[in-house]
């Protein structure tokens, strides 16, 4: 089973309120087998919309990143995210 990606492009608005929703959410991300590749460092944006946020984050299957999004304990973090951030969020499968 390939493995998958979870790449989110963030604009914070409310730092203190985001930061409760990134505590709660590494917890959550951990907890189904999700490893940082990427969290914030610097970026240059080519194409699209810029947002000076940017988090990568490999989980062991596409099956894994979406249970981990629809976790009880990611949907606490997430209460905490709206509101506070201007977000996209994909999960990505990677190649075989």
């Amino acid at each position: 089973m390939p493995e998958a990606f979870w790449i989110a492009h963030v604009t914070v608005t409310d730092e203190a309120a985001y930061m409760t929703y990134a505590a709660i959410a590494t917890e959550a991300i951990a907890a189904h087998g999700g490893t940082f590749l990427a969290r914030g460092g610097r970026a240059v944006q080519k194409e699209g919309r810029a947002h000076p946020r940017n988090v990568v984050a490999r989980f062991p299957s596409l099956e894994a990143a979406e249970a981990c999004y629809h976790s009880e304990r990611y949907q606490e973090a997430l209460g905490f995210a709206k509101g506070a951030s201007e977000r996209d969020l994909v999960l990505i499968e990677a190649l075989d």
